[in-house]
């Protein structure tokens, strides 16, 4: 069966995608702390303000006030910077290598049911997995290894473009091919 790779393939593929919701979940744990520095920093610059940037009854100078201003910057930084690295697993490689998975997943059980040529089989079942590989593969590599070349192989815009010439031939396939039962290659 041609399609017998790309749900092997998904599977696979799927556990290493998934599986980044545990990085998440750790990453969370700086994301916290980035938070809780935050709430400090300006909770101190509120207090400040409100004691008309004084402490202890004491006038601060200029210095002691630019301090507090830079802490507190430099805490939503820290709290952006820290968000934006789950942001870009979970928006990126986690989102769209699962729905990569489930694509070559589905595509694999359905060339089972088609009865086309075996090599337009083999070139949709390809198809899928360079797809999958070159689309949310490169974003994999860029944001959990930094890998800068997979950002650049990933800006040529050809993963994606495979995954919808992919659905594309499928759903010619599917059209000239489809059978209700399983079709021996």
């Amino acid at each position: 069966m041609v399609g017998k790779k790309n749900i092997v393939f998904g599977f696979i593929y799927l556990v290493f995608t998934a599986a980044l919701g545990l990085v998440m979940v750790d990453k969370y744990d700086d994301y916290g702390a980035a938070v809780q520095e935050k709430q400090s920093a300006v909770g101190r610059l509120q207090q400040l303000q409100t004691d008309d940037f004084e402490e202890m009854l004491e006038p601060l100078s200029g210095e002691e006030i630019a301090r507090a201003n830079t802490a507190g910057i430099l805490s939503f930084n820290k709290l952006f910077n820290s968000q934006s690295e789950i942001d870009a697993i979970k928006g990126g490689a986690h989102a769209h290598g699962n729905l990569e998975s489930l694509l070559n997943i589905a595509v694999g059980l359905v060339l089972g049911f088609l009865a086309i040529n075996v090599i337009f089989k083999q070139v949709i079942s390809w198809i899928f997995i360079a797809g999958a590989l070159l689309h949310s593969g490169m974003l994999y590599l860029e944001t959990l290894f930094g890998m800068g070349w997979a950002g650049a192989v990933l800006n040529t815009g050809i993963g994606p473009f495979l995954i919808l010439i992919g659905l594309a031939l499928a759903g010619i396939a599917a059209a000239i091919g489809f059978r209700g039962e399983p079709v021996k290659d």
